[in-house]
């Protein structure tokens, strides 16, 4: 077990741990009772992450959008954790560049900026100027980390070893869950895979019927610099998106209009990824979200990302208009249909939980109503009634999370379901009639139309069938497994009875007829076997405990 080792990052790992006062892990090593394990506080969790360093920091991340598996006390503590660390010295990250890129520094750059702009506990991000001009962010990765996670990778999975012994581990997969955090963490090793995403989001962000796409800016990828470890992108000059003094802005805007304006952009840009692309950025934190200078809005940071299958994203629209209708029956079938656990669920005190769930609501005006925390809520029932959702739906709530308070905080005026409305209508129009009404109307009609010539034919094969009795039903009943066995026992015996029955009887006639020493000896023999079968038959019916 990697709690005997000895290799000193392990032994730091059993320091923070005591030191923090896990009461498990001082029962367990101080050789006391231990008992079920269970997870640290909210608050000690928290400190345990943060002082394991930027590892376990991104692990904490990763739970927080875990809502189907942690309480809200873990989520809401888990979610404030920050991805900052000192930054590493320019003359480090200097040779992480030479040997990165193709051509000489010099030759590439006409300055590089050496005091980054961002230290992550990945990367960190440096401003530069390429030889043509053109202004562009630095990526570059840690020296070193790849080392540090792949030995922090193998603590994590011990850990989860150690978590996989409790109820909560085994009812939601701790080693699974793991498993998927390392293959995430060793994946944002590879920029060329975080520039991939931002390509496809800016992309997909380039066309919309919802806002105006020439608003909404994805940074450009230099594609010909970047590499595993150098991520060369469009550097976007603004500022954080709470920073943004609209008051002082020069488009001659009014501030009020502009934060409505943006506040509107930024859901309509959000739900089209969520619920049209099915790709979305996942980490719509303010860090993430730029005000530029020229007044359009930039997403930055594609290094967490999610996906929707069709299924899903429809799932999900439906379980947006049953919240607003608080619909605690329709959101429990739609919670099903989400999972993807095999457990059986006891649909009616699933109904009820969601029904107490939305009864607080029920005289809530709907500009008051924190949408983001329903969703909330409706994973933590699921999670209280043991049902296991797809990990994207984490991302899903924390996106959603993310973005409703970000934009409460810019702009307080926000009224939610004004800003969904229009879009979940349209999103409904979609469903019914795809983005070509006439094609779908002629679909249907064809359909119509195919149904109408076959269906008299379909029945006059089913008369035929059963006029000519030719027809199987298949039938399967659950339960009645107990009442076969029991029908094919009574059934036994009963042949039984008759066969000893009918032996002494044939050995009786047989006796009373008997002239010869070979015909007395088959009586004999038959008054032999009727005795062993009617022996057996009575023990057998004894054993059974069915003598009534």
């Amino acid at each position: 077990m990697f709690l005997t080792q000895t290799v000193p990052r392990q032994r730091e790992i059993l320091e923070v741990f005591l030191r923090n006062g896990w009461d498990y892990m001082r029962r367990l090593l101080t050789g006391g009772k231990a008992d079920e394990p269970q997870l640290p506080t909210p608050a000690v969790l928290k400190n345990i992450l943060v002082d394991l360093g930027p590892v376990y920091v991104k692990l904490g991340q990763l739970l927080s959008t875990r809502p189907d598996l942690l309480s809200a006390a873990y989520i809401e503590e888990l979610s404030t954790l920050q991805d900052e660390v000192p930054p590493v010295p320019w003359s480090e990250i200097e040779i992480i560049l030479r040997k990165e890129l193709k051509l000489p520094l010099a030759e590439t750059f006409s300055t590089v900026n050496p005091i980054p702009v961002a230290a992550g506990s990945i990367a960190q991000t440096h401003r530069a100027t390429l030889i043509d001009g053109r202004e562009v962010a630095l990526k570059v990765q840690r020296p070193g980390i790849d080392l540090t996670i792949a030995q922090d990778i193998a603590l994590i999975q011990g850990i989860a070893d150690l978590v996989a012994r409790t109820e909560f581990g085994q009812t939601y997969e701790i080693k699974s869950i793991a498993e998927e955090f390392t293959k995430a963490l060793e994946a944002e090793l590879d920029f060329t895979r975080e520039a991939g995403f931002t390509d496809q989001l800016r992309r997909n962000l380039s066309k919309s019927r919802w806002y105006d796409p020439t608003q909404i800016v994805v940074a450009e990828i230099n594609w010909e610099l970047t590499t595993a470890k150098l991520l060369v992108m469009e550097w976007l000059d603004g500022v954080p998106f709470l920073s943004a003094d609209l008051d002082n802005n020069n488009n001659g805007k009014d501030p009020a209009v502009e934060r409505k304006e943006i506040t509107t952009l930024l859901f309509r840009v959000f739900f089209q990824q969520l619920y049209i692309d099915g790709f979305f950025h996942a980490d719509p934190h303010p860090g993430n979200l730029f005000y530029l200078k020229d007044g359009r809005v930039a997403l930055l940071d594609c290094g967490m990302v999610g996906r929707l299958d069709p299924r899903t994203q429809q799932i999900l629209t439906e379980m947006l208009l049953a919240i607003v209708d608080l619909d605690a029956q329709r959101c429990a079938q739609l919670t099903l249909q989400l999972s993807d656990s095999a457990q059986p669920v006891i649909l009616s005190r699933l109904e009820n939980d969601y029904d107490r769930m939305l009864r607080k609501y029920h005289n809530v005006s709907l500009t008051q109503i924190n949408f983001s925390q329903i969703i909330y809520e409706v994973l933590q029932v699921a999670r209280n009634n043991k049902i296991r959702l797809p990990s994207n739906m984490g991302l899903y709530a924390k996106t959603l999370a993310n973005l409703e308070g970000v934009a409460r905080t810019f702009n307080p005026e926000l009224n939610f379901f004004d800003e969904v409305k229009p879009l979940i209508t349209d999103l409904f129009r979609r469903q019914l009639l795809g983005d070509n009404p006439v094609r779908s109307l002629l679909r249907t009609a064809l359909d119509i139309k195919s149904l109408s010539l076959q269906s008299p034919r379909q029945i006059e094969l089913l008369l035929d069938r059963v006029t000519s009795e030719t027809l199987q039903w298949n039938l399967s009943l659950r339960g009645l497994d107990g009442v076969r066995r029991t029908m094919d026992d009574a059934a036994n015996r009963l042949s039984f009875s008759i066969l000893v029955g009918s032996l002494i009887m044939g050995a009786a006639i047989i006796s009373t007829r008997a002239q010869t020493t070979q015909l007395s000896f088959l009586s004999t023999t038959l008054f032999a076997v009727a005795s062993l079968l009617g022996l057996w038959l009575i023990i057998s019916t004894l054993r059974s405990g069915r003598l009534r």
